[in-house]
């Protein structure tokens, strides 16, 4: 698995090449878009952690040019709203501002190998999601949840190790059965949701939302 990180500041190649390495991966590094483009032409790449502030131009202008044959991870000290918006429209897989969590980047990452090896199935302790069939799973078992349980689970398991808002639960429900409910409905869900679980996977973060973190 080649993921190839462009990124021109030398401490941040360094601790991630060791914590790449550490998880079975090789990553390659290159400092500006000239080199970029010679490595993708002579190397089958599966994943790219991308800066957006490079010496030799604008990374969202580059990422343009892949027309999303390679997924792309954004790595970047500007989080201005708008630039996190245009690169997720272009289709990027995710965004990561600095300074940053090395276990989150990590996660993400996985989680974008995973959609694209196919391999459909998270697990966290002793829950397994399959992304594809939709099914839940405690040790092999598997766990009856209402379409709606499901999809909120999902959500969650969508964005491991990212607090998922209670507005954004709320917008989701809203899609799925277009009723309009309020804070203490979403409670109620995510309760139900525990007691079938019978786990403590889902992490409550006051006043924000709910999280999963992977171990």
């Amino acid at each position: 698995m080649n993921i190839l990180l462009i990124e021109d500041n030398l401490s941040i190649q360094k601790a991630l090449k060791y914590l790449f390495e550490q998880n079975n991966y090789n990553l390659i590094s290159a400092t500006n878009i000239l080199e970029s483009k010679n490595i993708i032409n002579k190397t089958n790449i599966d994943l790219i952690l991308l800066d957006i502030s490079l010496p030799d131009g604008n990374g969202l202008n580059f990422f343009k040019t892949l027309n999303n044959k390679i997924p792309v991870i954004f790595l970047t000290a500007n989080d201005l709203e708008e630039n996190i918006v245009d690169s997720l429209n272009l289709g990027a897989e995710d965004y990561i501002t600095k300074p940053f969590s090395t276990k989150e980047l990590l996660a993400r990452v996985k989680r974008v190998l995973v959609r694209i090896n196919k391999n459909s199935i998270i697990k966290v302790k002793d829950i397994s999601f399959d992304m594809d069939k939709m099914c839940v799973y405690k040790n092999n078992k598997k766990i009856e949840l209402t379409s709606l349980e499901l999809k909120l689970l999902h959500l969650l398991f969508l964005n491991i190790n990212k607090v998922v808002t209670r507005n954004t639960i709320l917008d989701k429900i809203w899609e799925i059965t277009g009723n309009d409910v309020d804070d203490h409905t979403i409670t109620v869900y995510f309760k139900r949701i525990r007691e079938k679980l019978n786990t403590d996977i889902i992490k409550t973060i006051k006043g924000i939302g709910y999280r999963i973190d992977e171990e």
